[in-house]
């Protein structure tokens, strides 16, 4: 019965996660090549170094004439200056080719003249403006030169990074492999989505979100399905995921109640086993952590909005630090309560927000939720505030530091 007193003494969420990363011995997952189109949201394991400068030759940055920008001089709506139209690679004095963007500049041309201030007449052209050596021209290496690191290794790559590989003629990049994560539900009053549940079961859900978390960081998800509260099921379970995957996360039986029997079905697997149980956050208090082998075990809240939150803590940064990301922060807006919330001294808490921008200012306005097991409250919320330990609440209209998970609205429109 001294298991139903509570927790003897809470950890702060800093103390927890450090005494995970301490009980730890990272070691670099291995890499993988793979081709650039299916490289998005990879994180790059090797520097990519320009073999070739970019652009690779002197270019139009238009479309217009390349010109000796000396051919121009006193060049004028009133007085233009005409020159003489050529197809050749090389430009000799008083002379104009015609360019497109991304066009080679002639040899001996310096600038280009852009089409709305010239006048074609034939072979010839009537220039309106003087242009200045240089204007108008891509010059080569001017985006990356030869010997350049254009993308660096540990960069979680992005539309724009896979376009600068391409321009490089890269066909094929190096990057990590995919941190696996084994995901475990316990509890004998689960039941699959699709099957009919008995009298007080309900569905079980945490396993999708915490596999649609993992893939959202570039974790491959791995399903270990439903154990009942048995400590043999639960450890057999847990045992194939430290085989397969590099982490393993359970959702149920973490509290101080007597069916809450993860904690003691980890142990019985290895050492050291269970290092942290009872953290002092809100939601997410029973959340434990745990080493076997060298790999993390989270024993998460089987109350869905626990869940999220201790994954948010303790799993998000192991994940990123396991893709060799020491830091990928959420987007944060500043943003004033629309009303007071309370909290209790001695927990971290994170309050779930709906963040929206009236008359050009961001507001937050809390969402009321009866406990961890509400979950409809993340789908109302795009965001949270965190209130430390030492603060008994935030006040209305107080300024906050808000972390996004989802889309702000301004004037009741998505941005």
């Amino acid at each position: 019965m001294v298991r139903l007193r509570g927790f003897q003494k809470l950890a702060s969420t800093e103390e927890a996660l450090q005494t995970l990363l301490n009980s730890l011995k990272f070691e670099r997952l291995k890499t993988v090549k793979v081709p650039l189109p299916v490289a998005l949201n990879r994180v790059l394991a090797k520097d990519i170094v320009a073999e070739e400068p970019l652009p690779r030759f002197d270019r139009s940055a238009v479309d217009g004439y390349a010109v000796k920008a000396s051919d121009t001089l006193g060049a004028s709506q009133f007085k233009p200056k005409t020159i003489k139209l050529t197809t050749a690679d090389r430009l000799m004095e008083g002379e104009a080719k015609e360019v497109w963007t991304g066009s080679p500049l002639p040899e001996g041309a310096d600038a280009v003249i852009m089409l709305e201030n010239v006048k074609r007449l034939n072979n010839t052209v009537e220039v309106w403006t003087v242009v200045t050596p240089g204007e108008n021209v891509s010059k080569m290496g001017e985006d990356v030169a030869k010997g350049e690191t254009a993308v660096k290794a540990g960069t979680r790559m992005k539309p724009h990074h896979l376009g600068l590989i391409a321009s490089l003629g890269v066909a094929e990049v190096n990057v990590f492999e995919k941190p696996k994560v084994a995901i475990l539900a316990t509890g004998n009053e689960l039941v699959e989505v699709g099957q009919k549940p008995g009298k007080g079961q309900i569905f079980e859900a945490n396993r999708l979100v915490l596999a649609s978390l993992c893939r959202e960081l570039g974790a491959e998800p791995l399903d270990l399905g439903i154990a009942k509260d048995n400590v043999e099921e639960i450890s057999a379970k847990i045992r194939l995921g430290l085989e397969k995957a590099d982490m393993v996360l359970t959702t149920g039986g973490t509290s101080v109640g007597a069916p809450d029997m993860v904690p003691a079905a980890v142990n019985s697997i290895g050492k050291p086993g269970v290092i942290v149980h009872g953290v002092a956050m809100r939601p997410a208090m029973p959340t434990a952590l745990a080493v076997v082998d060298n790999k993390p075990i989270i024993i998460l809240s089987g109350n869905p909005v626990a869940a999220i939150f201790g994954f948010e803590v303790f799993a998000r940064p192991l994940i990123l630090k396991m893709l060799g990301l020491a830091y990928e922060p959420r987007p944060v807006v500043t943003a004033k309560l629309t009303r007071r919330v309370s909290t209790a001294l001695g927990r971290k808490t994170f309050v779930r927000v709906r963040v929206f921008k009236r008359d050009g200012e961001f507001f937050a306005e809390p969402i009321s939720a009866r406990g961890s097991g509400i979950i409809s409250t993340m789908v109302k919320a795009n965001g949270y505030v965190v209130v430390p330990e030492n603060r008994e609440g935030l006040e209305e209209s107080e300024t906050v530091q808000v972390y996004l998970f989802d889309t702000l609205k301004v004037d009741g429109e998505n941005v």
